[in-house]
């Protein structure tokens, strides 16, 4: 069993993610997903959206095995953020 690699720092995973949810992602999940996450890759710029973190991610693990996820709760004021650490786990 592997566990997936982290290859940024939380910091460089942040502002590529951030960026790239400001930059046109945002304008695209944000009417009628309020309060759902999207899972992005910062690598691809590929996105998922779903209920949960878990859920976002697994979707997009699953177009994209070897994606660096970053992700954001959808809406005006965002509640948190997500990177690839916090959603480690096994194969």
């Amino acid at each position: 069993m592997s566990v997936r690699q982290r290859r940024y720092s939380k910091k460089e995973l942040a502002n590529r993610g951030q960026e790239l949810y400001e930059n046109g992602i945002r304008q695209q999940v944000e009417p009628g997903n309020e309060g759902k996450i999207v899972a992005i890759d910062i690598e691809t710029g590929e996105f998922e959206v779903a209920e949960t973190v878990m859920a976002a991610t697994a979707q997009l693990y699953q177009r994209h095995p070897d994606a660096q996820p970053w992700g954001i709760r959808i809406g005006p004021r965002a509640v948190y953020h997500f990177g690839a650490r916090s959603l480690q786990k096994n194969q």
